[in-house]
């Protein structure tokens, strides 16, 4: 994790920690976690490690005043530790890496949600327009099917477009399904159905 966020050249921010906790605090904490690798390196082992104001604003340029402003919101969100300890005292800090890890982790699936309801919405719209009723009508005059538009709208609109459990995907199909619920044959007249039967005896002769 931290080789992903630090660099002993440069300072590797992620773009979607300085959107949750600002831009001043990801530059912090990047360089926090840079100095952290350092004292690692060389045999720290307690987790904790000092760093003073006039070097962070050497390495990131933010004064004293940003510094305690950036310190108190890592703080509140529980990404590092800070205490004052020795003679002289020093500040000494410590990066929680579970709980960094942790947030950003949060961070991505939080974005991967969102991404994945735009996708959801945007192919909803792409299989399903609702019909106006003018277009429903032209629709059954073109096909001579002499459905009732209106009752067709009011049908689907009373159960949200939906088919089944399924969202519609196609009204004009829906259309075309109500054509085969609702044709009728045509009844036979008595003479047919007797010319019928008549055809149908000659077959066995």
């Amino acid at each position: 994790m931290k080789h992903l966020l630090s660099s002993s050249a440069f300072i590797v921010l992620n773009k979607e920690l300085a959107r949750q906790v600002g831009l001043k605090e990801a530059v912090l904490l990047a360089d926090l976690i840079s100095k952290e690798e350092y004292f690692i390196a060389n045999g720290m082992t307690d987790g904790w490690f000092f760093n003073t104001e006039a070097n962070i604003e050497k390495d990131t340029t933010l004064t004293a005043y940003q510094q305690r402003k950036c310190l108190k919101t890592l703080k509140k969100e529980g990404l590092i530790e800070v205490k004052r300890k020795g003679i002289p005292a020093k500040q000494y800090f410590k990066i929680n890496e579970e709980l960094v890890v942790k947030f950003l982790n949060n961070l991505s699936a939080t974005n991967l949600t969102s991404i994945n309801k735009n996708k959801e919405i945007k192919i909803t719209n792409k299989y399903f327009n609702k019909p106006k009723l003018i277009e429903v009508e032209n629709y059954c005059k073109e096909r001579n099917n002499n459905i009732d538009a209106e009752a067709f709208i009011a049908f689907y609109e009373s159960k949200g477009w939906m088919i089944g459990k399924n969202k519609m995907k196609d009204w004009k199909q829906a259309v075309i399904t109500w054509e085969k619920r609702n044709y009728k044959k045509p009844t036979m007249s008595k003479i047919d159905t007797q010319i019928n039967e008549y055809l149908k005896g000659k077959e066995y002769l």
